[in-house]
């Protein structure tokens, strides 16, 4: 039987992972937090005690996402002071730049592959689920995956 406990406990065990996959879709720390929430409030608004379906959560995510991306097509990263937490203020500049770094070059791959870098960080879904969510089969997710890495890393090395 679903409760509020079931839920609570789906909410606060993918939270976290739900909102870094929609930070690296979006790039945009404030709109991440509202799509993350927007996301579970519509999960389970519409499916009530399906809701706590991790797959179905990310779909809804991912909607949420593609659509205030079209919203909002060249939207700045912003002010990502939060996402430093180290105590050292020059380590903190460091990992703030390296952080923005990595998402500026994942912004600049084309939308699958920021999709399928994005979903394979959170590491909450395997390959095979991953192919299942974008509809494709997972030797083509692990192929797609190994060219995005590919060029991810070849945008990184040119900064």
């Amino acid at each position: 039987m679903f409760t509020v406990d079931t839920y609570d406990c789906f909410y606060r065990e993918n939270k976290d992972r739900v909102y870094a996959y929609l930070l690296r879709m979006t790039r945009d720390v404030q709109l991440a937090g509202d799509l993350t929430q927007e996301s579970f409030a519509r999960c389970l608004s519409s499916y009530g005690r399906n809701g706590s379906n991790r797959a179905l959560l990310y779909t809804i995510a991912r909607n949420a996402a593609l659509d205030a991306v079209r919203k909002r097509r060249e939207e700045a990263l912003g002010d990502n002071e939060e996402i430093a937490s180290a105590a050292n203020p020059e380590c903190q500049l460091m990992e703030k730049e390296a952080f923005g770094r990595m998402l500026d070059a994942i912004g600049k791959l084309n939308p699958v592959d920021r999709e399928l870098i994005s979903l394979l960080a959170t590491e909450a879904f395997s390959y095979r689920e991953i192919g299942k969510l974008l509809k494709i089969s997972e030797t083509n997710v692990k192929v797609r995956v190994h060219r995005a890495r590919l060029r991810l890393k070849a945008l990184l090395d040119a900064q």
